[in-house]
C-alpha cells in the first residue's frame, strides 16, 4: 500500500501506459488504492502473484509484473512507467519471472499476450526467451482502443 502513490503518479493514470491493458487509467488515488488491496487479495488466493517492480535505494515503484498459476502453465502480464521503457526493465523482469515459472513443480509453459498493434511489448516477450506462437483472433478488448474485441500476439516458453 505504500506504493499507491508512486503507481498513481508513475503509471496507472497514464492513458498512454494503459492504452493496451484492459484496466482504464485510474482517475483517483483510491482507485490504485482499491487495486492494490485487490492485489494483496491474489497473494493469499496463491493462484495470481502480482509483484511491484522498484528503482532504486528508495524503493520507488516503476511498474508491476503478475504471475498467474494456472494448473500446469502460468500466465504473465506486466505493465511499466513510461518514463522507463526501453531500458531493458520489463525484459530484466519477464525473464526472471518465466525463467522461474518454469522451475516450478508441475509447471511446463509460461505464456503471454499482447495487442498486434504493442510491437514493445511483443519486443519485450521475444527479448524473454518467449516464442510467438501465433494471432488469437478478437481476444482481448481494450476500451481505449476499440469497443470491439481485437486480435493479440500469443507468446510462450516451454520446458
Amino acid at each position: 500500500m505504500d506504493d499507491a502513490e508512486d503507481i498513481f503518479n508513475g503509471y496507472a493514470r497514464d492513458p498512454e501506459v494503459t492504452r493496451f491493458l484492459p484496466w482504464t487509467p485510474h482517475s483517483s488515488l483510491a482507485d490504485t488504492r482499491a487495486f492494490l488491496r485487490e492485489c494483496l487479495d491474489h497473494w493469499h488466493g496463491k493462484s495470481r502473484f502480482p509483484w511491484t517492480m522498484t528503482l532504486g535505494p528508495d524503493g520507488f515503484s516503476i511498474g508491476m509484473i503478475e504471475l498467474r498459476l494456472l494448473g500446469h502453465m502460468g500466465d504473465v502480464g506486466y505493465v511499466l512507467s513510461r518514463a522507463h521503457w526501453g531500458k531493458g526493465f520489463m525484459t530484466e523482469a519477464l525473464t526472471a519471472v518465466v525463467d522461474a515459472t518454469l522451475e516450478l513443480d508441475g509447471v511446463y509453459r509460461v505464456s503471454a499476450v499482447c495487442d498486434v498493434e504493442n510491437l514493445a511489448s511483443a519486443r519485450v516477450m521475444e527479448k524473454a526467451g518467449m516464442q510467438r506462437e501465433g494471432v488469437l483472433r478478437r481476444f482481448l478488448q481494450h476500451s481505449a482502443v476499440s469497443a470491439e474485441p481485437r486480435d493479440a500476439y500469443c507468446y510462450a516458453k516451454i520446458r
